[in-house]
Formats: structure tokens, sequence, C-alpha cells
């Protein structure tokens, strides 16, 4: 009898070990994905504030190289100035609406520069323009880092939101107050700006 209930004992002994172990890892494992997703949502965000730098000096070489078409030159010093407006939220569980509208505001600037690239395919004497030439690389090379950067941060959500969302991470998450990640609907995707060809070489 005493040696039946030794071993139920022990059994529950090692069940609470098990349990108390694997709560501790879920816990740990949420709390990194926190960490993960806070991490890639900053570099999202230096990458876009590095492509906001580009434009002043876009739109200066171009506005000392030609009369370019002011409603796009217009247009794209707009769409970074809301850009500008719209922050990251530092807590991006509690106000998806202000993630929202900054993800809207960084669509609109790449819109922006998708058709100013377009125009600038119609002022060939913009090929004379080295610095010209040089910031379109340098824009079209931060819209590749923008795409890996939001491909790995919604990369990073997702992961998170399907921890929190199973067993025990569902109760852990609901005793912590760790609030699901809401995910961009306007996603960071790579965009094709055109490729301004300009003949030889100035």
């Amino acid at each position: 009898m005493q040696r039946g209930l030794l071993i139920a004992v022990m059994i529950l002994l090692g069940l609470g070990l098990v349990t108390t172990c694997t709560g501790f890892s879920s816990y740990n494992g949420l709390v990194a994905g926190q960490e993960d997703i806070k991490a890639k949502a900053a570099i999202v965000d230096v990458q876009y504030t590095r492509r906001a730098d580009l434009i002043p000096q876009l739109v200066a070489t171009v506005k000392g190289a030609a009369d370019f078409e002011q409603t796009t030159l217009t247009e794209l010093t707009e769409a970074r100035a809301s850009a500008g407006r719209a922050q990251m939220p530092a807590n991006l569980t509690s106000d998806p609406e202000a993630m929202q509208a900054y993800y809207a505001a960084q669509a609109k600037v790449g819109s922006a520069l998708t058709r100013f690239f377009a125009v600038a395919e119609s002022y060939p004497q913009l090929g004379a323009t080295n610095a010209f030439r040089d910031l379109q690389s340098q824009i079209e090379g931060t819209e590749n880092r923008i795409a890996v950067a939001g491909r790995d941060f919604i990369e990073a959500v997702q992961g998170f939101n399907t921890r929190r969302r199973k067993f025990p991470g569902v109760v852990l998450a609901g005793l912590f107050d760790m609030a699901e990640v809401p995910q961009p609907e306007a996603e960071p995707v790579k965009r094709e700006l055109p490729v301004v060809d300009f003949g030889a070489d100035g």
C-alpha cells in the first residue's frame, strides 16, 4: 500500500516537473518571440528611414538637372512628409491602427517613387547626371532591403502568434498578458522600380 502510494506520488511529482519545464520553455519562447518582433520591426523602420533620407537628395538632383514635372515631385515630397508623421508604434499590440497607418504611408511613398522613376524616362538629360543614377541605385537597393526586412518581420509575427495560440502558450499568454500581434494589411513588398535607361554614360 505504502509502495503504491509512493509510486503515485513520484508519478505526480514527475508530471509536475515535466509540466513546469514545459511551461518555462513555452514562456521563454513567447518572450523571445516578442523580442524578435521588436527587433525585426526596428530593422523595417531603419530601412524606411534610409529611403526617406534619400528622397530629398533625389529631388534636389532632379531640380538641378532638368525642368522636371512638378506634379510628380510634389507628390513624392508630400508622400515622404506623410510617412514621416506616421510612426511605427512602440507597442505593436496596443495600437494596430497606428501600425496600419504607418504601412499605408510607406506604401504611398513606394508608389510615388515608382511613378517618379517612370516619369524620369522622359528626361534623357538626367542621363548625364551621375548623382541621379547613383541615387536610383541606392533607392533600388533600399527597396530590396525593405522587402527582406518586411518579410522577416511578418514571419516573426506569424511565428509568435502561432505559438501563442497553441497549448500551453495560450494559457501563459493569458496569464502574462501577451496579446496577439496584428499583422500589417499593407505588407512591405519589393517594388520593381522602372529601370531608367538613358543610353550613353555621362
